[in-house]
């Protein structure tokens, strides 16, 4: 693609809490045909999700809290989802047993890695890794509940994987990335 694609300028339109950019690019079209193009692009780094299943109980770990952009959009309940994080400075897997402990209260063991997509390619930078991980009580180690002086005020919530199903049908369950880890579960199951 290097050979169809030219960078006429960038624009730091905001550097808060991500990094957003104005580009206008030239780019060659299949037909060889150059188009000038704007674009930006929202950059606030990859992040990591997991879907603990307790595969005896069949249970899932999840989350609710509350999300301004879901909010303002009219969607006026905390969302439920499963625990996610950006990895910082960390590797995929070293960022989400971090998130896991920090929001979920579990210490998780044997986590398995499944795909990295990116979430909403046409304007935002990030990829985020998924992962499930198998379970128990006894790997609970804290009440959870996120970091407080990062602003988290997270309720972690068990359920069952079919109510956790159920609840994509009925649209308690509206997070894309919840979404898919349940659904991979139920395709893809974890034997006990």
């Amino acid at each position: 693609m290097e050979d169809r694609i030219r960078i006429r300028s960038e624009e730091v339109l905001s550097d808060d809490w991500a990094v957003l950019k104005k580009t206008v690019l030239d780019y060659r079209r299949r037909d060889g045909q150059w188009e000038t193009q704007i674009r930006q692009t929202y950059d606030r780094g990859d992040g990591a999700v997991i879907l603990p299943f307790d595969p005896e109980r069949q249970t899932v770990l999840l989350v609710r809290q509350f999300r301004y952009p879901a909010y303002v959009t009219g969607h006026r309940e905390p969302l439920i989802e499963a625990c996610a994080g950006l990895l910082d400075e960390n590797d995929p897997e070293t960022a989400i047993r971090k998130e896991a402990e920090e929001e979920l209260g579990y210490h998780l063991e044997n986590i398995e890695r499944l795909f990295a997509p990116y979430m909403s390619p046409g304007s935002v930078t990030e990829r985020l890794w998924f992962f499930v991980a198998r379970y128990s009580p006894a790997d609970r180690i804290s009440a959870g509940g996120g970091a407080p002086e990062e602003g988290e005020d997270i309720e972690v919530l068990e359920m069952p994987l079919d109510e956790a199903l159920a609840g994509i049908a009925d649209g308690r369950i509206i997070d894309a990335k919840t979404i898919i880890l349940i659904q991979h579960l139920k395709l893809y199951p974890m034997k006990a």
